[in-house]
């Protein structure tokens, strides 16, 4: 899913399995898939994302699960290539 010029938020009840391409992503369900942010990544309490995630700025709550690697240099999120994708691999 690609929205670079926007902010993606995945619900709650949500459950995904994408790669996403966004400004910046709010995530509070759950995400298998990486995530490439030009801005910001907030992994909130009780959500869980399996992937990795480039970004500019990453937040993450207590009690949130995360596996995976991150990328934070300052032009995390400009392209659109993260490595070792689960989602991309048929995970």
């Amino acid at each position: 899913m690609t929205l670079t010029e926007s902010r993606l938020t995945i619900g709650p009840n949500a459950s995904v399995q994408a790669d996403l391409f966004a400004r910046d992503v709010l995530i509070l369900g759950k995400v298998l898939g990486n995530v490439v942010a030009s801005g910001r990544v907030e992994l909130r309490a009780g959500c869980s994302m399996e992937g990795n995630i480039s970004a500019t700025r990453l937040a993450v709550e207590d009690n949130a699960v995360f596996r995976g690697k991150v990328d934070l240099s300052q032009g995390a999120g400009k392209g659109h290539e993260v490595a070792n994708t689960p989602a991309a691999a048929g995970h």
